[in-house]
């Protein structure tokens, strides 16, 4: 599955996610993230941020999502060219602080559909719960610290073959035209 990373919708994404869930470490945040991109897939035959997801030991991690965040936190090898420290900040190495609100014109109103339903089901759960949630099927069959294949992630959402057939034709157009 061609799956393009959108970083307008990922910052916007972040933001979305951490101005609404109490707790905004890394951990919880990727997972209300990763959960809302497959349910939006399985609803609307797309992710919203296109991330690439990596089967890291606590779970799915969005690779770009977490570079950002790595950026504003200072230990990444790249500089904050993009200004994201205006966005947010990085508290005590894990906890994210929102210093904007998302342009809410940047996610559809499914995308916000997708992550308020996400945030509602996830974010009072524990550490030990949303990790074994996340410990799905499209998880357990990658590689620890591999990407996680969006075809996987679709059929752990619930697509059929014949589903997961059409998004699949629906993104290489996409990705034709873009």
């Amino acid at each position: 599955m061609n799956v393009l990373f959108d970083r307008t919708k990922a910052l916007n994404t972040l933001l979305y996610v951490t101005n609404r869930v109490q707790r905004k470490d890394f951990h919880k945040i990727f997972k209300i993230i990763y959960f809302a991109d497959r349910q939006h897939l399985a609803d609307w035959g797309k992710p919203i941020t296109g991330d690439t997801y990596i089967a890291m030991e606590a779970g799915p991690v969005p690779s770009r999502i977490y570079d950002m965040l790595k950026i504003v936190r200072g230990d990444s090898y790249l500089p904050d060219v993009e200004g994201l420290g205006k966005y947010f900040a990085v508290d005590n190495w894990m906890y994210v602080k929102p210093l904007a609100d998302a342009d809410l014109n940047k996610l559809s109103r499914n995308e916000q559909e997708a992550l308020d339903d996400s945030i509602a089901k996830y974010s009072g759960l524990s550490y030990d719960e949303i990790k074994e949630k996340s410990h799905d099927v499209a998880w357990r069959s990658t590689a620890r610290d591999f990407s996680i294949k969006w075809d996987d992630i679709a059929l752990e959402a619930g697509l059929d073959s014949d589903e997961l057939a059409c998004v699949n034709e629906y993104s290489a157009l996409e990705a034709a035209l873009s």
